[in-house]
């Protein structure tokens, strides 16, 4: 059964004038085969509370959607290989910054919506304006994940597509629990949104604000779970 980790960057943040605990849960590596709702409902049940709110990573729905592709099995077109080179590398990770990515994206999002995301961006940089490209490109350009050297095996020789219907998603998996919200989450060490939700009334950009410190890591911390709890200090 799996523990929350014992030590994480921070495990209590304070947002408007509440206190919220994060609780990382540790998991096996998920893998394509995996039933996304078994292994939730396995990791989570001994640790969640009514009046909790879970978080799912983005990169655990894709790969038990089928959405983890090898590198090896991907050929990128001349034009993925060219608008890579443009991309900005961060320490986050990759990003469209390789062109089996940048190839993924064209295909998710169609060639003329990342030619118009790249025009724009190109031109909204002159003016000192970042992130425009996947403002336009959207969740689906943003949320793929390439391998990085700190990428979970066997994930290191994959590329990881954005999730499909995480509204939906949440929705399911919130149906575990009584009283308790579900989301996906999209979070690294630089920024994070939140790709779908269980009920409409939940405050995505509050969620992300919770998140904004990436308590699951980066890394190999095997914590694709987590569970936010209001507590009073």
């Amino acid at each position: 059964m799996g523990e929350p980790r014992k030590r994480i960057k921070a495990p209590e943040i304070k947002l408007d004038n509440d206190t919220y605990l994060r609780i990382p849960i540790k998991t096996h590596v998920v893998m394509e085969n995996d039933q996304l709702i078994d292994v939730v409902k396995k990791y989570t049940e001994e640790h969640v509370k009514p009046g909790d709110l879970l978080f799912v990573t983005e990169k655990i729905v894709a790969i038990t959607q089928g959405r983890a592709i090898p590198v090896k099995d991907i050929t990128p077109r001349p034009l993925a290989k060219l608008l890579s080179k443009f991309v900005m590398k961060t320490p986050a990770g990759i990003g469209l910054g390789m062109p089996e990515t940048m190839e993924m994206a064209l295909r998710e999002c169609g060639i003329p919506r990342i030619l118009w995301a790249a025009f724009a961006s190109a031109v909204t940089k002159l003016m000192g304006k970042k992130g425009v490209f996947y403002k336009i490109a959207g969740y689906k350009a943003s949320s793929i994940d390439g391998p990085t050297p700190n990428t979970l095996p066997p994930y290191n020789q994959y590329v990881v597509l954005g999730p499909d219907r995480p509204d939906s998603v949440a929705k399911e998996l919130s149906e575990l629990y009584d009283g308790v919200q579900v989301a996906v989450v999209d979070i690294n060490d630089l920024d994070g949104s939140v790709l779908g939700i269980s009920h409409a009334s939940m405050n995505r950009e509050k969620i992300a604000k919770i998140l904004k410190d990436n308590p699951l890591g980066q890394d190999h911390e095997q914590t694709p779970l987590g569970i936010i709890r209001k507590i009073n200090q």
